[in-house]
């Protein structure tokens, strides 16, 4: 039975609005069933998703409404830096 828990999906959605926080905060988190359904409201939204296994796993540990520790900042940071250029990207190719 652990060993079908430890592959189970898991999901964990961020939001940034730099004028109400200094840094992205958890909005959503879950697995299984739960991250299934995370993810198909980012794709219904159209919000980018990235998938990085271990990034997840230590984002999963923080509290819904928490910011991004600053010792996770460079990699959330080049993280989003690379969502938001293949969403400018994907803009681009919608003229």
């Amino acid at each position: 039975m652990s060993g079908n828990m430890s592959k189970l999906k898991k999901a964990v959605a961020m939001k940034y609005d730099p004028l109400t926080n200094a840094a992205p905060v958890i909005v959503a988190k879950g697995q299984g069933e739960l991250a299934d359904k995370i993810l198909e409201k980012a794709k219904e939204s159209d919000v980018p998703i990235q998938e990085d296994s271990s990034l997840v796993e230590v984002l999963s540990k923080l509290d819904i409404d928490q910011e991004i520790p600053p010792d996770l900042f460079a990699i959330v940071a080049e993280i989003l830096s690379a969502v938001y250029r293949a969403d400018n990207k994907a803009k681009d190719w919608e003229l």
